[in-house]
């Protein structure tokens, strides 16, 4: 089976400067998890899921220590609540991550679970001729399961 009878289409994406307040209303409206980002010219430049809407734990520079850190900026005594007011100006661009994992549509479906286990993600971005054609995401490999006719 090829990555293509997975994928789901049309892809919802968004480009670099769409603000971040505009891309978490999409993933909310449309209930996805990830959403990959392009540029003007139609390129698959970036994906932001919804764990980089959340705190991480970052290495403070020059320290052994780690602490919090929400869209890039450190938690500290703004609060959270300033955090995410911020970033209602901030754009795509701003937290997307640029090295994004692909798969190629006609390649064999184990490729794409073989990146997705490889790098700990939970979708991967399907391409035809360097074009974003689909998605893919742990949740439409339950098909795997599920006889033919479904």
């Amino acid at each position: 089976m090829k990555t293509r009878d997975f994928m789901i289409q049309p892809v919802i994406s968004v480009y670099e400067d769409t603000s971040l307040e505009e891309v978490a209303r999409i993933m909310l409206d449309k209930g996805i998890g990830g959403i990959p980002v392009l540029n003007r010219n139609g390129a698959l430049v970036g994906m932001i899921t919804q764990s980089d809407f959340a705190a991480k734990e970052k290495g403070i520079p020059f320290s052994t220590y780690r602490a919090p850190q929400v869209l890039g900026q450190w938690l500290g005594q703004d609060g959270l609540e300033r955090i995410y007011e911020r970033a209602r100006t901030m754009k795509a661009a701003d937290i997307m991550s640029s090295n994004v994992h692909t798969v190629e549509e006609e390649r064999p479906v184990e490729d794409a679970v073989e990146l997705m286990l490889k790098h700990d993600i939970n979708r991967i971005p399907v391409m035809r001729e360097k074009k974003l054609v689909g998605m893919v995401s742990r949740h439409d490999l339950l098909r795997l399961v599920t006889s033919r006719e479904d």
